[in-house]
């Protein structure tokens, strides 16, 4: 809690700083323990969930964009987490499937900081649940955020791109990745011209 002999603004400050390390910490422990961002455990148990699933729809359960959504399943992929075929009825249809190292990686994963946030929402009466919201979208306000586009996950900045925000989809980054290096091109050495033998000179 923060130190009640602030004045009331360095609470506030410090309770949102309390919210902000929180999310930061699950992310980082959610990494560090799982291998897993946010995001990707997020799309990991709604692709359980609904499996076989195209990627629009699941898309629209976890409400991310369909770029970035696209960009985490080629990740979770390469890992061996989950596979995309092709249907049987329609070949032009993409469906992914969990396998079973992301089964294994689900059953070791902790739930989701927004997962755990809903539960105890859900404790508080109806009228203190819009009270809530309307003292975050406040400060939202307060903060000049009001007008950013936001999907319902708690999640660092680095792991999540807005829903409908498609210049960000490739936000989601695992920490091992590393951009690879591109090697500087070689530059020609430049050719001296062929002096041509003048008529005294012996061809």
């Amino acid at each position: 809690m923060p130190d009640p002999r602030l004045p009331i603004e360095d609470r506030i400050v410090a309770a949102i700083r309390q919210i902000i390390r929180a999310v930061d910490l699950h992310s980082k422990r959610l990494v560090e323990e799982h291998g897993l961002t946010g995001p990707q455990l997020a799309i990991l148990q709604e692709a359980d969930r609904l499996a076989p699933v195209s990627p629009g729809v699941l898309a629209r359960a976890v409400h991310l964009s369909h770029p970035t959504v696209t960009g985490i399943l080629g990740r979770l992929e390469t890992r061996g987490l989950i596979r995309r075929e092709r249907g049987t009825e329609d070949r032009r249809t993409v469906l992914v499937h969990v396998s079973d190292a992301g089964h294994a990686a689900l059953a070791s994963a902790p739930s989701l900081l927004q997962d755990r946030f809903r539960e105890e929402l859900d404790r508080l009466e109806e009228w203190e649940q819009h009270q809530t919201l309307a003292v975050l979208q406040r400060v939202a306000s307060l903060m000049g955020a009001e007008a950013l586009d936001a999907a319902p996950h708690l999640a660092t900045g680095t792991q999540l791109a807005p829903a409908g925000d498609d210049a960000a989809a490739p936000a989601d980054v695992d920490a091992t990745s590393k951009p690879a290096s591109r090697a500087a091109p070689r530059r020609a050495r430049p050719r001296s011209p062929r002096r041509k033998p003048s008529r005294d000179e012996p061809s």
